[in-house]
């Protein structure tokens, strides 16, 4: 059985590319089942289970809830976990998963910095170990992986409090669990530029069942702008980023904004007074909703995960991706001193999108 914890859309989303991009060879020792007139290989559905570590933003709830009606349509089983639904949800959690972590010959996860995920790779030794795109922190991830370093997301400053403390021998296992050896596998399916150490196979994400079940999209003229989560974050100064998508929707002829399931409605609200925007909020991923369409012509991001996935989600329907630079002076104080220079490399490394100056 191979077994996959998500707490995202997105990280259910790549489970299910996952999933396509091993059908046509064996999946953990599964032997693949033809089917259809072709004779293509297709691995056996029952053997992937999805549990949903379900968060609590009702934002998140509602786009894995639809998420998971389409993991059930491929044939999956999807276990929807109340992870988080009390004081005494996450020891439930682990007694009930134990036996299923127990029986599985592969862990996919797509979250490695999550404490909740850390835990329960505890609880397994040598099982192998699939780790699927949460966005842009697995490129941080096989960096620091790569270099020895302890599992600490991007736009944390690395304060070790109380709690960092308490639970610094659980991050140190769990490092192990991801480290391969004689009897562990490592795997990274990602669409992210990575360069993995030694040991670690890295499986490309080409979106393929994504242009397989959606589109091609209906394209409109004007342009579409994404946004982020980065004053969430509390990496940029709320007041630069809405002048900044204010100043793209001017030069760009923007209408539309696609809010970050993490965006406040606060922030939103703002957005859509300041800058005359339709705020949408997508049910589904975006790289769902584009591919389904419709969707500018032109659409326009900031660094973010979508400026590596909609290039390969749009490939030849002729939409152009750009990308607009975080200019220094939008950072907070509170910003991590690694954010420059990691939003930096996340524009960089793009493929097949224009680069666009931060506004004046």
């Amino acid at each position: 059985m191979n077994l996959a914890f998500v707490e995202s859309p997105v990280q259910l989303l790549n489970v299910l590319e996952w999933a396509h991009a091993r059908r046509g060879s064996p999946l953990a020792g599964v032997p693949a089942q033809p089917t259809g007139p072709a004779g293509s290989a297709r691995v056996a559905v029952a053997d992937l289970t999805v549990v949903v570590l379900s968060p609590t933003d009702p934002m998140s709830r509602g786009q894995l809830r639809r998420m998971a009606e389409l993991a059930r349509d491929e044939g999956f089983t999807v276990r929807w976990q109340e992870a988080r639904g009390g004081r005494g949800a996450p020891l439930k959690t682990v007694r009930e998963l134990g036996p299923m972590l127990r029986r599985a010959e592969r862990i996919v996860i797509g979250d490695p910095f999550s404490r909740y995920v850390q835990l329960l790779l505890t609880l397994v030794r040598s099982k192998d170990v699939t780790v699927v795109d949460d966005g842009t922190a697995t490129m941080e991830f096989v960096a620091q992986l790569a270099r020895g370093e302890k599992l600490v997301r991007w736009h944390r400053r690395g304060r070790r409090g109380p709690r960092e403390l308490l639970l610094a021998p659980v991050t140190f296992l769990a490092r192990r669990r991801l480290t391969p050896s004689r009897v562990r596998e490592v795997e990274v399916f990602t669409s992210m530029p990575v360069e993995p150490p030694p040991g670690v196979t890295v499986t490309a994400n080409s979106f393929a069942w994504t242009r397989s079940r959606f589109g091609p999209p209906r394209i409109t003229r004007g342009a579409d702008l994404v946004g982020t989560s980065l004053v969430e974050t509390g990496v940029v100064d709320p007041d630069q980023y809405v002048e900044a998508v204010a100043a793209l929707a001017r030069t760009h002829g923007a209408t539309r904004y696609f809010a970050h399931r993490r965006e406040s409605s606060e922030k939103l609200h703002r957005l859509a007074v300041e800058t005359g925007l339709e705020i949408v909020r997508p049910d589904l991923p975006l790289e769902l909703i584009a591919r389904r369409g419709p969707i500018g012509r032109t659409v326009l991001s900031f660094p973010s995960t979508v400026v590596h996935t909609l290039p390969l989600a749009l490939a030849g329907t002729g939409i152009k991706v750009a990308v607009c630079d975080i200019a220094p002076e939008w950072l907070r104080d509170t910003a991590s001193p690694r954010a420059q220079g990691f939003l930096a490399g996340v524009t960089g490394t793009a493929r097949d999108v224009q680069r666009l100056p931060a506004p004046a």
